[in-house]
């Protein structure tokens, strides 16, 4: 039979049953269901909450990723800049050593000028001074000459008038 008391089984279900209703009686599902509910909420509200981590995570990482580029940005454009002032640095730079290098061959060339118009003016001092003593010299010679001419033109006449008497 199926029901026998003297088998075991049928206390075993009895015991069962038992158990179940007392499980029933004191709410031990809903018990159960509420933990489980709450242990759902509890998970679900840390999947939330990582979920909110990671979006912030990839937030700060797009944020720090695009600083990034524009701190890559900037460091080129201020390289760049650099670069250019460099550049105009060393053009004007080129262009002042020029101007400078100009002027002092300029003033280097007006001295040049200067000590050889100084050469030139004592050259014709001095050739002057030289052809002033030989003008001299010729002139005293011929002076001399010519005194001596004049000395002996009278002392000819002198000698005609007792050779003509």
């Amino acid at each position: 039979m199926l029901f026998d008391p003297a088998d075991p089984v049928f206390w075993v279900m009895i015991a069962f049953f038992a158990f179940i209703g007392l499980l029933v009686y004191y709410r031990v599902p809903t018990i159960i269901g509420k933990a489980l509910d709450a242990r759902a909420d509890a998970i679900r509200k840390e999947l939330d909450e990582a979920r909110r981590l990671r979006d912030e995570a990839q937030s700060l990482l797009a944020d720090y990723q695009r600083k990034s580029r524009e701190a890559e940005t900037e460091a080129k454009e201020i390289l760049e800049q650099a670069k250019r002032e460099a550049e105009a640095l060393t053009a004007q730079t080129r262009k002042a050593l020029q101007e400078s290098v100009e002027r002092r061959t300029k003033s280097a060339e007006e001295k040049i000028a200067r000590a050889e118009a100084q050469a030139v003016a004592e050259v014709r001092a001095s050739a002057v001074d030289n052809a002033i003593a030989a003008a001299e010299k010729i002139l005293k010679s011929k002076a001399s000459a010519v005194a001596t001419a004049a000395g002996l033109v009278e002392q000819s006449i002198k000698d005609l008038g007792n050779k003509l008497n």
